[in-house]
């Protein structure tokens, strides 16, 4: 599939998960507090994985695992920069689910918020945002989908493109 170069989207395809992980670090490096990514996608499709990298564009402390059991994780920056915070909403059964995690504290706070199964809550999810969809193409590679929605989100993506493509 040959990337899709819109102002706003475009795709991508990883054929590792240290390709993943690059691209999620380059990702880190041009995010900043208060952003939100949402993250869709089959088990086992890259979302941890570029939110690894996205933490270490970061420099945030420790290691970063699959929220999925306790919701979210929260890392602190090495540094003065911003708190990721992790959210996994594969567990989430309905909107109730939802607002008892406090996920809006996360999404308008003061870090960057990955959120992985963030299709299960897309109605809570903020209008101007960075949204990545996962999919398989064979047992090593992956096609990211990567849409901005919102100026700040647009300008991420062209810098992220020329980061990937130098284009």
């Amino acid at each position: 599939m040959s990337p899709i170069l819109t102002n706003h989207a475009f795709d991508a395809v990883t054929h590792s998960p240290a390709q993943t992980l690059a691209i999620g670090e380059r990702l880190g490096q041009l995010l900043r507090a208060g952003d939100v990514v949402c993250l869709q996608g089959d088990l086992g499709t890259g979302k941890t994985c570029l939110t690894q990298g996205i933490g270490i564009g970061l420099q945030v402390v420790g290691i970063i695992n699959s929220p999925t059991f306790v919701f979210v994780n929260e890392y602190p920056p090495a540094d003065k920069g911003p708190y990721l915070y992790h959210v996994d909403l594969y567990r989430v059964s309905d909107y109730w689910d939802i607002l008892s995690l406090g996920l809006e504290d996360y999404i308008y706070g003061d870090g960057v918020t990955v959120i992985e199964w963030a299709d299960r809550a897309r109605e809570a999810m903020p209008r101007e945002r960075l949204w990545i969809t996962f999919a398989y193409t064979d047992e090593m590679k992956r096609s990211l989908i990567i849409d901005a929605t919102g100026q700040h989100y647009i300008e991420i993506v062209a810098a992220l493109k020329r980061a990937i493509y130098g284009a």
